[in-house]
């Protein structure tokens, strides 16, 4: 009390309008904090009103949110590349432990332990942009064959077969799309084995241009969906031991692609539809 701006070196905010954040250091206490200045009168006498508010630990608290989130989507992506390439081992050591062996188990070896290895690469590649940037990555445009990538992403899962249609070839990020179609039909094969449903259903793979856009769909024959407000809300998930993550995670990767991701019931059978659109560009290859 009875000290003036300058003394308590504020003189520079009461110049300045409007909300701003700063680092400043008062006696005692260094840190960020709200600034917000306004001017208003009482009983005609015109006054300044200058609010500081510390902004320390509501920040601490949104940084501590913040690596919970990024630790969340890294284990969700760790376990979905993870598991695939548990149940390939395990299915090639059940093999190697036959005492007859088929005349084509070389090549059940050699598939599964390509897969293992292609995985494992692209899921190094994606942990380490995501470690260096902690956020994702943009994309790395090259010329790949996008039905490769769709018959890895259906490859991967193990516990039903997952029929991929033929279609066209597009430009593209091939790390984060084949992530983003592993997420997708992992949670259509998911959807397919519902308990709820007597006989499993089928999962189909496909894609093809429309327009100015490729469109990749994954139809699934579950229940469907009952409620699609929720779909796309972090952390939010009906399965069990879900993280919510992947469809968020999947989203963004097709907007940092310039395309979009919806879900929706299928019109003709039972179960529910995935697609995603990738704008058609200058550096596009179609074939």
């Amino acid at each position: 009390m009875g000290r003036s701006a300058h003394d308590l070196r504020l003189d520079t905010l009461l110049n300045q309008s409007g909300g701003r954040t700063l680092r400043m250091s008062f006696p005692g206490r260094e840190g960020r904090w709200a600034i917000q200045q306004t001017s208003f009168r009482e009983r005609g006498v015109p006054h300044q009103l200058l609010l500081i508010s510390d902004l320390s630990r509501a920040l601490r608290e949104e940084e501590r949110q913040a690596w919970q989130r990024l630790i969340r989507v890294l284990g969700h992506e760790l376990n979905n590349s993870l598991a695939p390439i548990k149940s390939i081992a395990g299915t090639l050591r059940s093999l190697a432990s036959r005492p007859n062996r088929p005349e084509d188990w070389n090549q059940d070896v050699e598939r599964g332990l390509e897969v293992i290895e292609s995985r494992a690469d692209a899921l190094s590649r994606f942990m380490q942009a995501y470690t260096k940037l902690a956020r994702l990555p943009a994309p790395t445009f090259s010329k790949v064959q996008i039905g490769s990538l769709v018959r890895h992403a259906a490859g991967v899962e193990a516990r039903l077969p997952v029929e991929v249609l033929p279609g066209d070839e597009v430009t593209l990020d091939p790390d984060q799309l084949e992530q983003l179609l592993i997420n997708v039909v992992r949670n259509a094969v998911d959807a397919s084995l519902d308990p709820s449903i007597r006989t499993p259903g089928s999962v189909q793979v496909g894609w093809g241009v429309n327009g100015h856009s490729v469109e990749v769909f994954i139809r699934d024959q579950g229940p469907g969906l009952l409620n699609s407000n929720n779909l796309f809300v972090p952390f939010f998930t009906t399965k069990s031991g879900g993280s919510g993550i992947g469809l968020v995670l999947s989203r963004q990767i097709a907007e940092a692609h310039g395309g979009t991701l919806t879900l929706e019931n299928r019109k003709d059978l039972r179960g529910c539809q995935a697609t995603l659109r990738l704008p058609l560009d200058s550096q596009t290859t179609v074939q």
